[in-house]
């Protein structure tokens, strides 16, 4: 199943060239970027850098911080948390094509002495007990059957009374998803749960719940901007640079899901 779930996210090749040549397209010069300009492409979870921030503001990060995100991605989150309190950061991804295409963006935009990415699997962490000072995963669970596996593994790699924030996409009370979505094309690799079980298994994982904030009002608006921006005039590069020609009913669908309430966007902020 692990590999089905890569497959899903690994685009058409070289994730790193297929972006450099969208924002070379679009003018941008590649010794010159930002994390500005990576900003539609590199933050794969609803409402962008604006959600990372948000859920990093309770994790009580400094420039001394070394922060693990599980389930990097392309690895936004990472460079968004080195860039802003200085930290360190490191990724793992079950995705090779991601943990390279991240490792190359942090490169580009000159945080890559700050954060580094690693390929693994989020229920069985390549890491020591107590390694971590905060621990992140956004967006990740949604493919993930084993929950109780991958925050059981949180658990242990943090330092006692460490922060873990958690902000994924739930099932909702809607009624059945809509499928595809960015994170599975059929419900096959699609393992969405519930708030009230998502609550019993941070607990049940040894996690005090300190915080929860369902955010699905603004993640519908966010999408529903998103959707009417692609419609007019599509940005250089987009989660259609890995997801494939049918991202774009992806995000339709995705809107229409969070509309019905089929799924819904929660963030959680628990010690270890």
């Amino acid at each position: 199943m692990s590999d089905v779930v890569a497959r899903h996210y690994a685009g058409g090749g070289d994730l790193a060239k297929a972006i450099a040549d969208r924002l070379r397209n679009a003018g941008k010069v590649i010794d010159n970027l930002t994390t500005a300009d990576l900003a539609t492409v590199d933050e794969f979870h609803i409402r962008g850098r604006q959600a990372t921030l948000e859920l990093a503001q309770s994790l009580n990060l400094s420039a001394t911080s070394h922060v693990l995100d599980i389930g990097s991605g392309l690895g936004g989150p990472a460079r968004t948390l080195a860039e802003t309190y200085g930290c360190r950061v490191t990724g793992i991804d079950l995705t090779p094509e991601f943990c390279e295409a991240a490792t190359t963006l942090s490169n580009w935009v000159g945080l890559g002495d700050r954060v580094a990415f690693r390929q693994g699997d989020a229920t069985d962490l390549p890491f020591g007990d107590a390694e971590f000072d905060a621990a992140v995963t956004i967006h990740v669970a949604m493919n993930i059957a084993a929950k109780d596996k991958m925050y059981a593994e949180a658990k242990r790699v943090l330092k006692p009374g460490a922060r873990f924030g958690v902000y994924d996409v739930l099932q909702g009370e809607g009624g059945e998803v809509l499928f595809p979505v960015p994170w599975a094309r059929d419900p096959s690799i699609s393992h969405l749960a519930t708030p009230d079980e998502m609550s019993l298994l941070l607990t049940g994982a040894g996690m005090t719940v300190l915080q929860v904030v369902d955010s699905t009002e603004e993640s519908a608006r966010w999408f529903e901007a998103m959707v009417a921006r692609m419609a007019q005039s599509a940005p250089a590069v987009t989660f259609q640079t890995f997801l494939g020609n049918d991202f774009p009913l992806m995000a339709r669908n995705l809107v229409q899901n969070l509309r019905d309430r089929r799924i819904r966007t929660v963030a959680y902020v628990c010690e270890s």
